[in-house]
């Protein structure tokens, strides 16, 4: 499959992002909090193979937020960026997948800018940063402020998998701090701040595409409880959760991209 990186221009920075797919129509993909330590670009190919099965029939963006992220930048200064950045692609009337943070990004994203959001799927994501969430990030902050990268990954993947991968993984977490390519603990710092901040219930009324929520049901870094609250706060919103499947539902459930299609595609 062919992958294009590029970078789109924003007030006075740029946003990397990565492309690919076979089909026509835009397919916007913001990703969570783990942004903050490396850009798309630097894991374009694994990007692509993840998200294959929505290339089928996508052209699908996945965006890194802004480069030289700054501390005090919020959520919804970061859906702002998304904004200007799919303008001067010419990306308008795309569906909108947001995971996690990208899910807060997105909520402000389709609120505040309702003539670039065709369709918009939150997967495992709140709308405001509940206490679990608070506790979460605060803790892999801390481990970014002590440079411990190896900490931030393995507890990331302690509160996102199931029990059944988690045996799979963990003879690897020894080897977490050895994974290659750029860290950037500033940007992840930035992205921790924006989220520690974030409430965004008050534009959940605002959002008036057709709207897809999938959460988890043991979800154990923002909870089940948001899917809910946002599925309450969106009008007309649908519903999904993996009463079994934690925060990685959307790689752990092997009918996660066909749900999403199906919905996607729905008149």
């Amino acid at each position: 499959m062919k992958i294009k990186k590029g970078l789109a221009p924003v007030a006075g920075s740029k946003m990397r992002y990565v492309a690919f797919g076979r089909g026509e129509k835009p397919l916007v993909l913001i990703p969570g909090l783990l942004d903050g330590l490396s850009t798309v670009d630097t894991k374009a190919r694994s990007l692509a193979r993840e998200h294959a099965a929505l290339a089928r029939d996508y052209k699908v963006y996945i965006f890194s937020r802004r480069d030289g992220l700054p501390r005090g930048f919020t959520i919804r200064d970061m859906a702002a960026d998304q904004a200007e950045a799919m303008r001067a692609l010419g990306l308008t009337r795309a569906a909108v997948i947001g995971v996690s943070q990208g899910g807060m990004i997105a909520q402000f994203l389709a609120a505040g800018y309702p003539e670039l959001v065709e369709k918009l799927v939150l997967t495992v994501t709140a709308p405001y940063a509940n206490d679990l969430i608070l506790a979460g990030v605060k803790a892999r902050a801390a481990c970014a402020e002590r440079r411990d990268l190896r900490a931030i990954l393995t507890d990331s993947a302690e509160k996102a998998y199931t029990e059944k991968r988690l045996k799979r993984l963990r003879p690897f977490f020894p080897l977490l701090a050895l994974v290659p390519g750029p860290r950037d603990y500033g940007r992840f710092l930035a992205n921790t701040d924006a989220i520690l901040g974030f409430d965004a219930r008050g534009v959940l009324g605002d959002i008036t595409c057709p709207t897809l929520i999938i959460g988890g049901g043991r979800d154990a870094t923002v909870g089940a409880e948001g899917s809910f609250e946002l599925h309450e706060g969106i009008p007309g919103s649908e519903l999904f959760v993996y009463p079994e499947l934690g925060h990685a539902a959307f790689q752990e459930a092997p009918d996660f991209a066909e749900r999403v299609l199906a919905f996607l595609k729905k008149a």
